[in-house]
């Protein structure tokens, strides 16, 4: 019987150096923040709900958790460039520190968009917390404010992140078999 971790070529950063990195950014945070500024912490629906869960666990000062859904992959490998939000936030941010937690950055675009939109709320600031950066597929200059690990141009799955909803539940980030998602492009 196969298993989904048949699908996966190689390993790029173990549960591990995940979970030492993201201690590392909850200290880095507390360092800046404090009870006072009561930040909104934005997951972004659904890949990051991982790196927050964990995330929050380390962090000393009071903040509020919120989620958003976007929409700009659908089942496909690369972004299709259109960002839709399919749930909003239900607070207002205005006055307010929002701290956006992302799975990864790549294109930008998702980032440029939601940067956007909240600083149409008036916020007093926007920050990204992400998991994973991927510069070189920038189609937007966006740059995160706390970054866990640059990686290189490979389709990542695992922690959260998914290829048509599958992998989420992989404790490490890797990289699939290419035969895998090029099956699925075969057949449209």
């Amino acid at each position: 019987m196969s298993s989904l971790f048949d699908d996966i070529e190689k390993v790029l950063i173990t549960e591990e150096e995940i979970q030492a990195r993201i201690a590392e950014i909850g200290q880095e945070l507390n360092d800046i923040y404090t009870d006072e500024d009561l930040p909104i912490l934005v997951c972004i629906l659904k890949g990051a709900f991982m790196f927050l869960a964990d995330l929050t666990r380390h962090l000393t000062f009071r903040h509020e958790l919120e989620f958003m859904e976007i929409s700009s992959y659908g089942d496909d490998t690369k972004t299709s460039g259109v960002v839709r939000i399919l749930l909003d936030l239900e607070v207002s941010i205005e006055d307010r520190t929002v701290l956006i937690v992302e799975d990864i950055v790549d294109s930008g675009n998702t980032i440029h968009y939601l940067q956007r939109h909240f600083a149409a709320r008036n916020p007093a600031e926007v920050k990204v917390i992400t998991l994973l950066d991927k510069p070189s597929r920038r189609e937007v200059e966006v740059t995160p404010d706390f970054i866990g690990f640059e990686v290189p141009d490979e389709f990542v799955m695992g922690y959260g992140l998914d290829y048509a909803q599958q992998y989420r539940n992989v404790p490490y980030v890797g990289v699939l078999k290419p035969e895998v998602y090029q099956e699925d492009t075969e057949k449209d």
